[in-house]
Formats: structure tokens, C-alpha cells, sequence
């Protein structure tokens, strides 16, 4: 369902405003410890709410009445990867997919070395970083709410060239509180981070939202349970590559607890990385596809097929 992924982001975005200020709340008044044995409980109620769950309690209907047989659970990965590698094998849906994840890889975060210089270097709360991730996830709210509203009508191209130029700047955040800049405007250290900390981290969060209404508009019927969820992965992977590359920044730069001159020249070379994938950014589609809501749910049709035309037109080739 084209759409969907817009109230998803939604509803993940008012969990981390919600879980952050009580994060933030308990944080204040408990110990370390005790918060997170209070979230890994948490985390082990939800998990045993998910395996006690029944499909058929969810009230959803049930679509493939002509389906074969129930076949073994390997047959079943078997097929469920041969239906991946279909889909990735269009063009229309690897080649953006191939840009957001690179887009993400090239960019050494350093986020960790950062959280270690507010923390120890300018003595901030670390609960003035917590709530900061409480004024990230609202300002992704607000982003996700205007994207749905209005933003998706634009081109993609266009949009995702304007966020991701938006989010190398925001990169440049951290130079400006590593330079001391905000004091020199009046702006203190604790009011600043509180504000601006996460924002990068937000926008890196808006960008992916597109390419999920992008893939799950493209996806052939069936892919879903497949093609979506690696997406997910390789986003997951993405940043772990990230983080791994900003590990060898700071080490190579020389940062560490107790010295911080080169940070200033992280912060400028993470700015630069991100402004890369600009160069590749023809890969994605000129316009956004336009979606005709008549997607048969009678009988599965395999991706091998791919065929589209009685749920997708698309008014856009790419080059």
C-alpha cells in the first residue's frame, strides 16, 4: 500500500519523541542501570507480545485462496530469493537503491567521537543530548508531515538533491560548536546542542523515507516481504559501514579523549563526503511514479515476471 510508509514514519517519530523524553525523565532521577533494565524489560514484553500474536487475530484477509499448496520452509527462502533477486535485477528499482545505500557508506559519521567532546570536552549533560534526540524526532514529525502534504509531488531527483545538500550542511553543525562560534553569537553550549545535536541525524533519517514509498510503489506483487525488509538491511549495513569509516577518520586525524585539535577538519571532510553522492545522483528517477490503485490480491504472480501494468505506470526512464 503506497502511502503507508509516510503514517509509518509518523508513528516512529512520535515513539522517539515519547521514548526519549521518558528516557530523558528516568535518566534524571535513576540510575544508568536501572533505565536500562527498564527498557531491556520493555523490549522483552514487546517480543513476547509478537510471538503470542496470531495472524489471523489482526482481522487481515486472506488473498491467495488459489495458492498451491503449503510448501517447506526452505522452498519458501528459496523462492522469497529468487523473487529478490528478480526485482533488484530492474533497473527502475536497483539503481536508487544502490544510490541511497552509497549515499549513506560514504560518509564517515562521527557522531561517537562528537557525543565524546560535548560530554568531556565542554562538560555537557549527556541528558542535554538525550532531549536533543527529542527535538530531532520532532522536527522529523514535522518534516514527514509536510513531505506527505506537499513535498511528495516534487521531483525526486530534486527533492532528495535539496535534502542531501541540506544534510551536508547540517554537518557543519558541529564546526560551528567545536569553533566555539554559537558563543561568540550568544547562543550557550547546552542551548545549542540541545537544538541543533540531532539534526543531521534527522535529516539522514527523512532522506530514506522516499525511497520506501519509491520501492514499495515499484515492488512487484509478492516482493514485498522481501524487497522492503532488505532494504531496511542495507540501510542497516549502510550505517554501520559509515560509522566503520568514521572510526578510521578519527583514528587517521589523530582524534581522541584528549585531543580534539582535528576535529574541526572531521567535521569539514564529513560535509564534503556527503556533498559526493550528488555526483551519481542521475541514477534516480527524473519523477516519482504514479501509482493506479488496482493491485490484484487474487493468485500471486511471480517477480520473475515483473509485470506491472495493472498497478503501476510509471512516467518516468531512467537514463
Amino acid at each position: 500500500m503506497v502511502g503507508l510508509q509516510s503514517y509509518t514514519f509518523m508513528a516512529i517519530a512520535m515513539a522517539g519523541i515519547l521514548g526519549n523524553s521518558l528516557g530523558g525523565i528516568i535518566l534524571s532521577r535513576a540510575h544508568p542501570r536501572i533505565v536500562l533494565v527498564i527498557f531491556t524489560s520493555l523490549l522483552l514484553v514487546q517480543l513476547a507480545i509478537s510471538f503470542a500474536t496470531r495472524e489471523d487475530s489482526l482481522g487481515l484477509s486472506h488473498t491467495m485462496d488459489h495458492d498451491p499448496p503449503k510448501k517447506s520452509v526452505l522452498d519458501s527462502i528459496r523462492l522469497q530469493f529468487s523473487d529478490l533477486l528478480a526485482a533488484l535485477n530492474d533497473n527502475n528499482i536497483s539503481r536508487p537503491l544502490v544510490w541511497v545505500i552509497a549515499s549513506i557508506s560514504v560518509v564517515p559519521i562521527l557522531s561517537g567521537t562528537i557525543f565524546c567532546y560535548q560530554t568531556q570536552f565542554l562538560n555537557l549533560d549527556p541528558s542535554i543530548i538525550g532531549m536533543s534526540r527529542v527535538t530531532g524526532q520532532m522536527v522529523l514529525l514535522s518534516l514527514i508531515v509536510l513531505y506527505d502534504r506537499f513535498w511528495k509531488r516534487i521531483s525526486m531527483r530534486k527533492l532528495i538533491g535539496m535534502v542531501q545538500i541540506l544534510y551536508a550542511s547540517s554537518l557543519l553543525l558541529d564546526l560551528i560548536l567545536v569553533k566555539q562560534v554559537n558563543l561568540k553569537v550568544g547562543i550557550p553550549n547546552d542551548v545549542f546542542a540541545l537544538c541543533f545535536a540531532s539534526l543531521a541525524e534527522t535529516i539522514a533519517t527523512f532522506k530514506t523515507m522516499p525511497f520506501f514509498v519509491l520501492i514499495a510503489s515499484l515492488c512487484p506483487a509478492g516482493c514485498e516481504a522481501s524487497l522492503i525488509p532488505f532494504l531496511a538491511s542495507a540501510l542497516c549495513l549502510s550505517s554501520i559501514v559509515s560509522g566503520f569509516f568514521g572510526i578510521g577518520l578519527a583514528s587517521l586525524l589523530g582524534i581522541t579523549s584528549g585531543n580534539y585539535i582535528s576535529l574541526p577538519l572531521g567535521s569539514l571532510l564529513q560535509c564534503l563526503a556527503a556533498l559526493v553522492p550528488l555526483g551519481w545522483i542521475n541514477n534516480l528517477p527524473p519523477s516519482g511514479p504514479i501509482v493506479e490503485q488496482d493491485r490484484s490480491m487474487g493468485g500471486r504472480k511471480r517477480c520473475g515476471r515483473i509485470q506491472r501494468a495493472d498497478k503501476v505506470v510509471l512516467n518516468f526512464h531512467l537514463p
